[in-house]
């Protein structure tokens, strides 16, 4: 029985491009799960996707599906028929399980036992007549954020459907779909090879859009690209900013890429080079240049899918379309600079944050609030803590700006260039333009203090209200992007900016000015929430560092409220147990014994006329290490607070070796138990041991 390629093309008009890739990344699994429930064996699947098409192919398909017979083992004999022989509810259960009649069931005795056996034989299938109903069901089975009707038709899809391409080596498969038939045909190139074209065999169908400038796959276009971009690079000396996400947007835009080199008048150059890569890569895809200095180019790559003999056309065409873009960049620009910033607070007041908690003017009253009581607690004085308060004021002026509200992903950048020109200090620029980071997980802190207090305010004003509200995230819902804004803050903190602070305090203040705004909640509750939110985050940041979950657990066990100090102490922990494995495996396993035995009601005053020479020699190192501890934690010195405990391993395997703590005499029994309350006391504020004990 011959093995044969199995490939199938559907034809579309042009398929959105994030879209596409999600629906090409999820089609092989789908093709191949798809096969396997039909019982068709099959070899390797390949995908292969353009703006207007998805291919799947599968290896090795055979002609027909193997004949297949299956032997089920039910229950004993006697279970499955009563007294009569009639089959019991056993019996017809098992028979409707396995797709048999319980007639059918067979006796077969079994090392003296006698069961009931379901045969099942299932023929041969020419796998050409399953196959249409299986292709339907996958293109009926892609999913699209957003799908369209088309004509008079009530099928569904991203896009319409303009023809269907299925062969089974050399075997037209005629599956249907929204009153399509396949056949052996393909369409080449929109422009340059649009055909259609016939296909001899499955196997043919990619060479032939090759030959008919389709380049198939996402990576050969993007190989393409970012060749011909090196090739302009090298000819022109100017260096192309290639982002990655606009650049998987345009291999998905592309079936035959040509990359063309724009350009546009310089004296948009004078614009703030921000706004103009924004028009460029964010609303028409364009990639910028840049000279080796790293100024603005007048000069940008377009990816075109046009005929190559027409480059000069397309060049002039999409010079047009930028440049009015750029001319309403410029306008805006030049309209937003007739009044200094500071004009555009008051209008924040028509910007709503949110509906419960106001407007962003009020919002903007709270970050100055909030900005000066951290700059306070980090001990930021003089034209450094002036500079927070004035860049708190004026980080959100320009959300109600020309420019943002038409190129809204250069907020913050746009005011910092209006703050400079109505000359506000260098620290308050780069503030304002700094404020929203870090954005995601691994961008950059704000470069100075005065960014990073600005940046907690606004994040944490907004933590801070929307728990307020009982909008915090749920689950995986997290529609504000609070959990990115908490891991923001604490890497802030982490930082080596000096913001040495307490977030509980900068919570209380928070809250403290939404009650002041008229909001009703339960302070202490929604403080509690915050304070627990924050926890779980740098929890998270510990596990992504790396650090052991019964090293995260036992700092966790001592209620530790300030992100910093938590993921401080882990990291402590988890190198003081990296350093001295052995000293501190066996103090937790000491730990977890005198934990277990203390009696609390007892209290820790240990009477020394009753001690024997191991237990002295423990109540001596207890005492040493109670004020030194305390004296390290106060002073945030955790590395120095743990050596300490570790001091204390020798004596306590010594008084466990040498003592029998649950003694007949009642006296000596309940000393020695106070001498262990008083032990495990010594690590009550630094981490519970007993966590990390070897189970």
């Amino acid at each position: 029985m011959a093995n044969q390629t199995l490939t199938f093309e559907i034809g579309t008009e042009e398929l959105p491009a994030f879209a596409l890739h999600a629906a090409t990344e999820k089609l092989g699994g789908m093709f191949a799960d798809a096969l396997d429930g039909a019982g068709i064996p099959h070899g390797e699947i390949s995908v292969y996707s353009t703006p207007r098409r998805l291919i799947v192919s599968a290896l090795a398909v055979p002609e027909a599906t193997e004949a297949l017979t299956e032997t089920f083992r039910g229950p004993a004999a006697k279970i499955a028929f009563d007294a009569d022989g009639n089959p019991t509810k056993a019996a017809l259960g098992f028979a409707r399980g396995k797709g048999v009649d319980a007639s059918a069931l067979e006796r077969r005795d079994e090392n003296g036992v006698e069961y009931v056996y379901a045969v099942k034989s299932t023929p041969s299938v020419q796998v050409i007549t399953l196959l249409p109903d299986i292709l339907q069901n996958l293109i009926t089975s892609i999913y699209w954020p957003r799908s369209q009707r088309w004509g008079s038709r009530h099928e569904h899809f991203s896009r319409p459907v303009r023809w269907l391409f299925a062969m089974h080596g050399d075997a037209v498969v005629p599956v249907e779909f929204a009153g399509l038939t396949a056949g052996n045909t393909t369409c080449g190139h929109r422009f340059l090879a649009p055909g259609p074209w016939e296909v001899a065999s499955a196997d043919a169908l990619i060479d032939v859009l090759r030959e008919h400038n389709v380049v198939p796959t996402e990576a050969e276009r993007e190989a393409s690209i970012r060749e011909q971009v090196a090739a302009i690079e090298e000819k022109t000396g100017l260096v192309a900013e290639l982002p990655a996400k606009t650049m998987a947007e345009v291999v998905n835009l592309a079936e035959f890429p040509t990359v063309m080199v724009g350009e546009f008048d310089e004296l948009f150059l004078a614009v703030p080079k921000e706004i103009t890569v924004d028009a460029m890569l964010v609303h028409q895809r364009y990639f910028p240049l840049f000279n080796a200095d790293g100024t603005l180019a007048n000069k940008f790559l377009i990816t075109s899918n046009g005929d190559p003999k027409f480059e000069a056309n397309i060049v002039d065409g999409n010079q047009r379309v930028v440049a009015a873009r750029l001319y309403d960049a410029k306008f805006f620009y030049d309209e937003d600079l007739k009044r200094p910033l500071e004009d555009y607070v008051e209008r924040l007041d028509t910007v709503v944050f949110q509906e419960k908690l106001g407007t962003t003017r009020a919002k903007t009253d709270r970050i100055v609030a909030l900005a000066k009581a951290i700059a306070a607690d980090a001990g930021v004085t003089g034209q450094e803590a002036a500079d927070a308060e004035r860049a708190a004021y004026l980080a959100k002026a320009d959300l109600v700006t020309g420019a943002v509200v038409e190129f809204t992903s250069v907020q913050g950048i746009m005011g910092s260039y209006y703050a400079k020109a109505a000359g506000e200090t260098d620290a308050v620029a780069r503030a304002i333009a700094d404020h929203y980071r870090p954005r995601f997980s691994g961008d950059d802190v704000p470069a100075e203090r005065v960014g990073c207090i600005v940046a907690i305010a606004d994040k944490l004003d907004t933590i801070c209200g929307l728990f307020a509200i009982g909008q915090g995230p749920t689950g995986s819902s997290d529609p504000f992007a609070l959990r990115r804004s908490a891991l923001g803050i604490v890497t802030m903190l982490l930082s080596d900016k000096g913001l040495d602070i307490s977030l509980g305090a900068a919570i209380d203040v928070a809250l403290a000015s939404y009650a002041a705004q008229g909001i009703e909640f339960d302070a202490a509750a929604v403080r509690a929430d915050v304070v627990d939110f924050f926890i779980t985050r740098t929890k998270v940041m510990a596990k992504d560092e790396g650090a052991a979950p019964d090293a995260i657990d036992a700092v966790l066990a001592v209620s530790v409220e300030e992100p910093v100090v938590f993921i401080q102490r882990v990291r402590a922990l988890v190198a003081a147990r990296e350093q001295q494995a052995e000293t501190f495996d066996d103090l937790a396993t000491a730990y977890a014994r005198a934990n277990n035995l203390r009696d609390e009601k007892l209290g820790t005053n240990v009477d020394e006329s009753l001690l024997g020479d191991e237990e002295r020699a423990l109540l001596d190192a207890v005492a040493a290490a109670e004020s030194k501890v305390a004296e390290h934690l106060a002073g945030n010195e955790y590395a120095a607070a743990l050596a300490e405990l570790a001091n204390l391993r020798a004596p306590i395997d010594a008084f466990f070796d040498g003592v029998m703590v649950m003694d007949e005499n009642e006296a000596i029994r309940e000393n020695r138990l106070r001498l262990l309350n008083r032990f495990v006391a010594v690590f009550k504020d630094v981490a519970d041991f007993g966590k990390m004990a070897k189970k």
